[in-house]
């Protein structure tokens, strides 16, 4: 879909704010924002609200925090072959939205939770599919092992955060649905390992990491 407009405008969060200290420090005293974008839209009719929650996974490595993110399978009801955070459904079991978000990681990716330090959450995401998503950020030990969920994830991936928290990389499309005018962001990654591939990073993920750059550079 046509590009309407970029973020090349606004400033990228400067880099002394993406290390691990900082970013427990800002999220233990956070600072007055707004997040930008609380929704999808309008959603579907006869669908009741879900909670759910997802993990937003910061690897610590050497050469910077990377985020990392999965690309769900082909044959899923919901969002296939989509790129997302782990996550899902609150279930009953769960005490709250961060042991829904630990338990869907090391469901859906095996991340172990004893390599994962949660440092905050972002607002309420509403989709238009129903589901109010709580995310949960956390930090990653650079030595966590995987094992992958076939049914659920075909891979996983990690992209710079300071590549996403750089506005110049974010991209507003605009499409027609039912009558209405929609927006929709995507941030595009082409990935910075041996072999080519790229991602389309967009929809809810790409608003909840839009809503986590203008909280980190409040």
């Amino acid at each position: 879909m046509p590009v309407i407009a970029t973020g090349a405008g606004l400033p990228a969060v400067p880099a002394d704010r993406l290390d691990p200290g900082s970013l427990r420090r800002r999220f233990a005293s956070p600072p007055a924002w707004r997040p930008e974008i609380d929704g999808d839209g309008q959603r579907f009719a006869g669908r009741t609200p879900v909670r759910a929650a997802v993990l937003v996974p910061l690897v610590v490595r050497d050469g910077g925090v990377r985020l990392l993110l999965t690309r769900r399978t082909e044959h899923l009801r919901d969002h296939a072959g989509q790129i997302s955070f782990p996550g899902g459904r609150i279930e009953a079991s769960d005490a709250d939205a961060v042991a829904a978000a630990l338990r869907e990681a090391e469901e859906e990716v095996g991340l172990a939770r004893d390599a994962i330090e949660v440092i905050g959450a972002l607002p309420d995401y509403h989709t238009v599919t129903a589901f109010v998503v709580t995310p949960i950020v956390a930090l990653v030990r650079a030595d966590a092992s995987f094992a992958l969920d076939p049914f659920e994830v075909a891979e996983v991936f990690e992209v710079p955060l300071a590549f996403l928290m750089d506005p110049a990389h974010h991209r507003t499309h605009e499409f027609e649905f039912s009558g209405n005018r929609r927006r929709f962001l995507s941030m595009p990654w082409d990935g910075d390992g041996p072999a080519p591939c790229s991602y389309f990073i967009w929809g809810a993920t790409a608003a909840m990491l839009r809503n986590l750059y203008r909280f980190l550079s409040a």
